[in-house]
């Protein structure tokens, strides 16, 4: 099978909106078999990814530059965290959250030009994504792929789950078309330099040895304790904005119970008022029948008198 083709068109298929994923893949999957039986069947296997996952394509595929700085971030923060600077990565972990809040807003506005809205619990997922990328290389590799299949998390001590978290993982990162200007800059330096052959990224983080680390109790304390801080911080905000959606759902949940009771009120005084009519109406349709009845037993008296008027007419005459 080429591997390169089936990167390719899972390069192609997590770009189109989530929508036409598995309508883009059917028809996908039936034109590679036509030429590969084998490619087919991959083609056909791959998964459709998560909404949140989804997401994040979009912003790889899109805004990569957003990715590249938040990479950026988490080498500093790595750097930071192994020179013991305490002071750096309490400010580190500042820029990690504003960056992290503009690069969820930056997603919001890349998926609502896709004709897409995503909730709160999505963009949640998406941060947790983004936030998993600055703690670990594997997981920036996976989320810059553009053929993420589902959400990350990592805190910076526990590497991030990538067991299917990635399409084609060796395939490398999709990228969108370039400007004419840009391709042929690309094509004349990778023609005037050759390049050393890389491994994929996943897979070279992934076999990459960890660090060795000898530091002294005291200074690891110490990182540990800035660290507990920032994530200290971070849920206490999380925390509170959890807090407000609390009362402000409560608040909803209240005029709510409030707005029910009144129509339930209005309900029951419609039908009483309904069982009156049905009441009066009854008493009424059977009051216009005994009208009707008496109406024709006095016609039928008052035909029997003129007729007994006409004959004793008839015989003084």
């Amino acid at each position: 099978m080429d591997e390169q083709a089936l990167a390719d068109i899972a390069n192609g298929l997590y770009a189109v909106p989530l929508e036409d994923f598995v309508t883009a893949r059917t028809a996908a999957a039936k034109e590679a078999a036509g030429q590969d039986k084998e490619l087919g069947t991959a083609v056909k296997a791959l998964p459709k990814p998560s909404v949140a996952a989804w997401a994040v394509n979009m912003l790889a595929l899109h805004q990569p530059d957003v990715l590249a700085g938040l990479a950026d971030l988490g080498a500093r923060m790595r750097d930071a965290q192994a020179s013991l600077d305490a002071p750096a990565l309490r400010e580190l972990g500042r820029e990690r959250r504003a960056m992290l809040s503009a690069a969820v807003d930056t997603v919001r506005t890349v998926v609502q030009e896709k004709g897409r809205a995503i909730s709160d619990t999505i963009a949640n997922d998406v941060e947790e994504t983004l936030r998993a990328l600055t703690a670990d290389e594997g997981a920036a590799a996976a989320v810059r792929s553009g053929r993420l299949l589902k959400t990350l998390s990592a805190d910076g001590v526990s590497a991030a789950d990538l067991e299917g978290a990635v399409a084609v993982p060796a395939a490398p990162p999709a990228r969108t078309p370039a400007p004419a200007r840009e391709k042929k800059q690309r094509t004349t330096t990778a023609r005037t330099s050759q390049p050393k052959a890389a491994k994929p990224r996943l897979e070279a983080v992934r076999q990459a040895p960890p660090r060795p680390v000898s530091l002294p109790a005291l200074e690891k304390a110490k990182t540990a304790l800035a660290e507990a801080q920032e994530e200290e911080a971070r849920t206490s905000g999380l925390a509170q904005e959890l807090q407000e959606q609390v009362d402000e759902t409560q608040s909803e949940i209240a005029a709510l119970v409030e707005e029910t009771a009144e129509l339930r009120n209005r309900l029951k005084s419609a039908e009483e008022q309904l069982d009156r009519a049905r009441k009066r109406l009854a008493a009424t349709a059977a009051e216009a029948k005994q009208a009707a009845r008496a109406a024709d037993k006095a016609g039928r008296t008052a035909m029997l008198a003129q007729e007994r008027v006409l004959r004793l007419g008839n015989t003084r005459g």
